[in-house]
C-alpha cells in the first residue's frame, strides 16, 4: 500500500506496528507541510495567507490539517483551502488569493492538480503569487518543491512483498516514510515575480531551474 498519512486515515494503528493486515509505505506526511510552509517564509517572507489549493476527491486527515495549522500559526501564516474542479476553478482560486498582499499557493497532491500543473503554475506567476508544490509542478513552472525520491518506492515495496510471501506478518511490518527529499527552485519563476532567492537556499536545492 501507497498512503499518505495511513495512521492520519486510519489504515494502521501506528507507523511502527500498524496492528492489522495492511503495511507499505507512507507517500506523504504531515511533517511535509510544515517544511514547505518554512520553505516559502525563507523565499518570500511577506507570505502571510496561504491557500491550500486540493482536488474535490482529495481528504484531508485530521492529522493533516492540525499539522499544516500548527506550523502555520509558529511562522505567523494562515492557511485555506480551496477545492477547484476545473480551470475556471483555479483561475478563481489564485484571483481571489491575489486580491490581498502576502498571498501564496501550496498546490496538495491530487490527479487533477497535477494534470493542470501547467494552468495552475501559470495563474501564479500572472498574479504575482509564490507556490509551492511537488517536483513535477516545480518544472511545469511552480516557483518552489520539496519532494521525496519516488524512485525507491517501488524497491521497497517488493522486499515488503517477498517477505510476505515468506509468511511475515503484516502487522509486524512497520510502515515506512520516504528518507529522502530534493529542493528544487524555479529560478525563472523566482526572477518573473521579482523575488531574490536567498543564496543558503541556493546551497541546499538540489536542481535550480533557469
Amino acid at each position: 500500500m501507497f498512503a499518505y498519512d495511513p495512521v492520519g486515515l486510519g489504515f494502521v494503528q501506528s507507523l511502527a506496528r500498524p496492528g492489522g493486515n495492511i503495511t507499505g509505505f507512507s507517500s506523504w506526511d504531515p511533517p511535509l507541510m510544515g517544511k514547505w510552509l518554512q520553505l516559502f517564509k525563507e523565499i518570500a517572507p511577506g507570505v502571510t495567507r496561504v491557500t491550500g489549493m486540493i482536488n474535490p476527491d482529495s481528504i484531508l486527515p485530521p492529522s493533516l490539517s492540525r499539522e499544516i495549522d500548527s506550523a502555520a500559526r509558529s511562522l505567523g501564516m494562515t492557511v485555506t483551502l480551496a477545492s477547484v474542479h476545473d480551470d475556471g476553478g483555479i483561475e478563481e482560486a489564485v484571483a481571489t488569493l491575489a486580491r490581498e498582499p502576502g498571498g501564496g499557493l501550496m498546490v496538495l497532491p491530487g490527479v487533477l492538480n497535477n494534470a493542470r500543473r501547467g494552468v495552475i503554475a501559470a495563474a501564479a506567476v500572472r498574479y504575482g503569487i509564490p507556490s509551492i508544490a511537488w517536483h513535477t509542478l516545480s518544472r511545469a513552472g511552480v516557483l518552489l518543491s520539496y519532494w521525496f525520491d519516488q524512485s525507491k518506492l517501488p524497491e521497497g515495496a517488493a522486499s515488503y512483498i517477498d517477505r510476505i510471501l515468506r509468511g511475515a506478518n503484516p502487522a509486524d511490518l512497520p510502515v515506512q516514510r520516504p528518507t529522502k527529499y530534493s529542493l528544487i527552485i524555479n529560478l525563472k519563476t523566482a526572477k518573473a515575480l521579482g523575488l531574490t532567492v536567498p543564496p543558503s537556499m541556493l546551497d541546499l536545492a538540489d536542481e535550480v531551474i533557469e
